[in-house]
């Protein structure tokens, strides 16, 4: 035997005895190893970094930003880096000691008891149904920049064209997304790597371009101009509504630990992969936004509050590198669909695996050719498509509702921080021995966490005609659509829980782990 074959047959073992002790961990918790570890650390990095997706935020968002805050926005980008951060760190110190999928569901499990672990995922789980069909919709606002031959629908003149396109391209990137999950987690990661892999070199390559086209000093980033004016908190409201623009691309970075029943030694890539994710994210995604507002040939354009980024990349870099850049951010789109998704699959699947979703033992049921749960991907990607028909004749309810989907990630986000606040003040946390842990530093980054989140919500909530109706008659019901939907959903979905489902709630008797009974005689060895 070669020394070749020799380290590589340690290698398989040591994967093999990591893998062993990842589903001794999930047997602790009380499930059944059922899906197939295969992700290492870059699969789980870019899981994460895929879901918050600079390139599909950036370009979705920046407009909003520019529009409401002017340049001077800018500073909303590390402001929402330092409060996600907060939470990100407590998510850290969770990951390390229930590596389990559907995070958020089974982290407010364990700290608030079933009942908040039941509502921070039914909250997630809508936020992500919802979300899926927000991404896909930004297909339109980038593929029709590419080249007319994707506006399938009219010519993009008319009332209803680019609302009727959008859900059609949305709906043939969700059905992709689907097959792609169903079909298994390997399949998914290695087109997620693969995509993520080309969204870090696009992005890296468009901040040295738009570097290279520098036409101002970094004091544009405090033109405000003149926002704000006639506001009862002045610059300072304005900041604070463009901010949003920020709040909605830098979340999602638990995907990374969702995925920690099919990943290897989850308890410390998780983790790292929080981390590395969003200080990732937080780079690239400031560095182009500032580049941007410093090349873009007329920083008062009337172009860069209506076609974004898009109109920043044609006009500075030309219309070859500028399609070669769409292009790329076509791609951070397709996985970054993909990453909500799986996210949602994987909630979808905890939960039903706890009996605490309607028909539960078909939801978690996981195939044994694919390893993975093919029902809830088909359910979701169904939904997703549902959520997107909405937008063809009613684009502004549509809007309230997937700005409502991003407070409602904030929600359960605080559904987690703020239990485990409470178990440290009472002195009932503890971190894993020996993994990842906050140290002194838990508590203060723990009440920094809820005080962000609970801030952020209400920023994102505030009844903004501006943001909930833009346009067309005012209605009280879309001025405070957050609260109502929210509240709708929050409460109805508690009321079916608490009276119909939480007396059935318990891990099912197929996923539940069973303790080897130690009288019985050792399996022989394979031969």
């Amino acid at each position: 035997m070669s020394k070749d074959s020799g380290k590589g047959s340690e290698a398989a073992d040591a994967a093999h005895q990591q893998s062993h002790d990842d589903d001794a961990a999930l047997g602790e918790l009380g499930y059944r190893p059922e899906l197939k570890r295969t992700l290492g650390n870059f699969h789980t990095f870019a899981a994460g970094i895929s879901y918050i997706s600079i390139l599909t935020g950036t370009f979705q968002l920046f407009y909003f930003g520019v529009s409401f805050g002017g340049p001077a926005y800018w500073w909303s980008w590390p402001m929402v880096f330092v409060g996600q951060l907060m939470v990100a760190l407590c998510f850290c110190e969770l990951a390390a000691r229930f590596p389990i999928a559907g995070s958020v569901y089974n982290w407010a499990k364990q700290l608030g008891g079933p009942h908040v672990g039941w509502l921070g995922g039914w909250m997630m789980l809508t936020a992500t149904m919802v979300s899926l069909a927000a991404v896909a919709l930004a297909y339109q606002i980038t593929l029709p920049q590419i080249s007319d031959t994707f506006q399938f629908i009219g010519d993009g003149s008319g009332t209803t064209d680019a609302a009727a396109n959008a859900v059609l391209l949305g709906a043939v990137l969700i059905l992709f997304t689907t097959l792609v999950n169903a079909f298994g987690v390997k399949l998914m990661a290695q087109i997620n790597s693969a995509g993520v892999m080309i969204e870090l070199i696009a992005a890296v390559a468009l901040i040295v371009m738009l570097a290279a086209h520098i036409t101002r000093g970094p004091s544009a980033i405090t033109e405000t101009g003149g926002l704000g004016h006639g506001q009862n908190l002045g610059y300072f409201g304005a900041f604070l509504t463009a901010s949003l623009a920020s709040a909605y691309v830098m979340y999602g970075f638990d995907t990374a630990s969702s995925l920690g029943e099919e990943s290897l030694d989850p308890s410390r890539n998780a983790p790292r992969a929080i981390l590395r994710a969003l200080v990732f994210s937080f780079l690239l995604g400031g560095l182009i936004l500032l580049f941007a507002l410093l090349a873009v040939p007329d920083l008062h354009a009337k172009e860069l509050s209506v076609d974004g980024l898009q109109y920043v990349v044609l006009s500075t870099l030309g219309s070859t590198i500028g399609e070669i850049v769409l292009w790329c951010v076509v791609v951070a789109i397709t996985v970054c669909a993909l990453a909500v998704q799986a996210a949602g699959i994987r909630l979808a699947f905890a939960m039903a695996r706890d009996n605490c979703l309607p028909a539960a033992s078909l939801l978690a049921k996981v195939s044994p050719r694919f390893k993975t749960p093919v029902l809830p991907a088909i359910i979701i990607g169904l939904v997703g498509v549902g959520i997107l028909v909405i937008n063809i004749n009613q684009p502004q309810i549509f809007s309230v509702i997937t700005s409502i989907a991003i407070i409602m990630i904030y929600v359960a986000y605080l559904l987690v921080t703020t239990p485990m606040l409470i178990r440290r003040l009472r002195g009932q946390w503890q971190p894993a021995e020996g993994k990842f842990s906050l140290g002194k530093f838990g508590l203060p980054i723990n009440i920094l966490a809820v005080l962000w989140g609970a801030a952020m919500s209400l920023n994102l909530a505030w009844p903004r005609a501006e943001v909930y109706n833009a346009t067309g008659a005012q209605h009280w019901y879309l001025r405070w659509g957050a609260f109502v939907f929210i509240g709708i959903v929050a409460c109805g979905g508690f009321a079916y829980y608490w009276f119909v489902q939480r007396h059935k709630a318990g891990v099912l008797a197929e996923h539940r782990f069973e303790a080897p009974d130690p009288t019985s005689p050792p399996s022989p060895p394979a031969s």
